[in-house]
């Protein structure tokens, strides 16, 4: 099916992309329990088409690369087998760089000749393969931040696409309220935490036309938003004393103003670019802050395709990541996938600059915990009408 075939090589390639301007070293290194090395994703992309499809779709025609790389490179699959802690990826310096690229290449030569030939019935697992691929891609770019934010001379690999907010006509959207509908329920491809499609009784809000910039979120700085514990939620306020915050994630005040690290390197914070690097918990407390509120998942998503700036980052919502009325977890190891993740979770809606293109769609769930700072995670305000 060349469609699919097309669009595997692109994905794959992509992944192979981001690592340009990064040494084997930069790559082996764990910025956090949280975060992967490059060449863990890079090794656990091809582990998901090595065990998923080839194992079971070719079994009889596929050599393994390596029996110890099933183990080695499982993430969180306890259906497949066992793995290494999370927290010791970046103690795996076997196998090397080269040989997690060999493997690559021995993966796509196996998959291009599968897909040649049963295309069509393997496509629903393809394509998860892939935006599985996608996320990881995501993720190559923020945990590398995260890492490069712990070395000394906090080096930046890759041009910052940050765009700065345009100016806009309007400050804030208004939506009449009523039963709506949301989540996937057509065709193409959506996890399955996007579904089943249900109704929602909103009541009449309004959405701010744009996600909060730093400009404004500097003013929350200033007025010793992080000194003020009636603005925060008990385990939010817990983080900031624990933690020592006193602005986003990789903000840090050099002279007279604020500067900022990202994938290029650290610049002085912009006032008109989103805010970006903040927990739940600072979404939160600045909204309440600004006589807001978070927009539930619902709103958002009713409001998606009217939304100006959707795609520069990550908007934290009010909703817990939880299943939807009807909710099923698939059969087998892919209900290991979000389904067990349905807990001590909050949803983020939108894209990033980090997201690959074509990744997102309206009914999205993204999720992290709520004091995750390192991914690029800001907000937009919410009113009631």
């Amino acid at each position: 099916m060349p469609d699919l075939i097309e669009l595997y090589r692109r994905v794959r390639a992509h992944t192979l992309s981001l690592v340009d301007g990064l040494t084997p070293e930069d790559m082996q290194a764990q910025a956090m329990p949280d975060a992967s090395p490059a060449k863990w994703h890079l090794a656990h992309t091809s582990w998901f088409f090595e065990v998923f499809v080839l194992e079971e779709e070719a079994a009889a025609d596929y050599r393994p690369f390596a029996a110890d790389f099933r183990m080695l490179f499982n993430s969180y699959y306890d259906t497949v087998g066992d793995r290494p802690p999370r927290p010791h990826r970046g103690l795996l310096t076997r196998p090397a760089l080269a040989e997690v690229l060999a493997w690559r290449a021995h993966v796509d030569e196996a998959m291009a000749v599968l897909l040649a030939r049963r295309g069509d019935r393997l496509r629903r697992v393809v394509e998860l393969g892939l935006a599985h691929e996608q996320q990881h891609q995501e993720l190559m770019v923020t945990d590398q931040l995260a890492l490069f934010a712990r070395h000394p001379l906090q080096p930046g690999w890759r041009p910052d696409a940050s765009p700065p907010l345009q100016p806009l006509a309007t400050d804030w959207l208004d939506h009449g309220g009523g039963v709506v509908e949301i989540g996937h329920g057509g065709d193409g491809f959506a996890f399955d935490n996007e579904g089943p499609r249900h109704r929602v009784l909103l009541i009449p809000f309004r959405l701010q036309a744009r996600p909060v910039a730093a400009g404004e979120f500097l003013a929350f700085i200033n007025d010793h938003g992080y000194r003020r514990p009636h603005l925060w939620m008990s385990d939010g306020w817990d983080a900031v004393r624990r933690e020592g915050w006193q602005a986003p994630g990789y903000w840090e005040r050099r002279g007279d103003g604020w500067t900022v690290l990202t994938p290029s390197g650290r610049r002085p914070v912009a006032a008109d670019e989103p805010v970006r690097h903040l927990s739940w918990y600072e979404a939160d407390a600045y909204a309440r802050w600004a006589g807001a509120r978070l927009p539930s998942e619902a709103e958002w998503e009713v409001m998606a395709a009217a939304l100006p700036g959707v795609g520069v980052v990550w908007e934290w919502t009010a909703s817990a990541h939880a299943p939807y009325p009807g909710y099923r977890p698939p059969g087998g190891a892919f209900g290991e996938y979000t389904g067990k993740f349905m807990s001590g979770q909050m949803v983020l809606r939108g894209g990033s600059d980090a997201t690959p293109p074509g990744h997102t769609r309206p009914t999205y769930r993204n999720f992290f915990p709520p004091a995750a700072r390192w991914q690029m995670s800001g907000l937009r305000l919410a009113v009631d009408a």
